[in-house]
């Protein structure tokens, strides 16, 4: 075997070497965010996702690894986005930031999640609206007292006889 097939071997042994350890450097329960970057790589802003189910968080998959995030962390992802910011799955093992997974907002969305709702509104309620009320029938409710309203107008006085 020649000097060059034996450099050759030994690199693709150590790279086959780097890869296996690289699946032992998965990211510690806490330590993994989705982070958004600017044009310049500056950082803007995070949310953190998490490696087990809790309340509150749903099940997604970031580049075939499974994450629990709430609704409002794939809305936002969504927005950032649509504000020409970069996002990526991330952790921190102490030696800076490592991205580990790109767009996750191409691989979740609020729509494949069920959700219909605005990313702006998921985001402003941190999550789905459980008491969809529309805007209309919160302006009358709020009219509304407890003796029948009907009565209380003009046009619907009882006339005393």
């Amino acid at each position: 075997m020649s000097i060059q097939h034996a450099m050759l071997a030994a690199g693709v042994f150590l790279l086959g070497a780097a890869n296996a350890l690289a699946g032992s450097d998965l990211p510690k329960v806490g330590d993994t965010y989705i982070i958004s970057r600017d044009e310049y790589h500056g950082f803007r802003g995070s949310h953190r996702i998490y490696n087990r189910m809790a309340e509150g968080l749903v099940e997604v998959e970031y580049c075939g690894r499974p994450y629990w995030v709430r609704f409002a962390t794939v809305a936002w992802t969504q927005i950032e986005v649509e504000r020409e910011n970069a996002v990526r799955v991330e952790f921190n093992q102490g030696k800076g930031w490592r991205p580990i997974c790109a767009h996750p907002e191409r691989q979740v969305t609020l729509l494949d999640l069920g959700v219909q709702e605005d990313p702006r509104i998921v985001v402003q309620n941190d999550g789905v609206p459980v008491h969809r009320v529309s805007r209309f029938s919160a302006i009358r409710n709020s009219f509304k007292t407890a003796v029948d309203t009907a009565a209380r107008s003009y046009h619907g006085a009882q006339i005393n006889k």
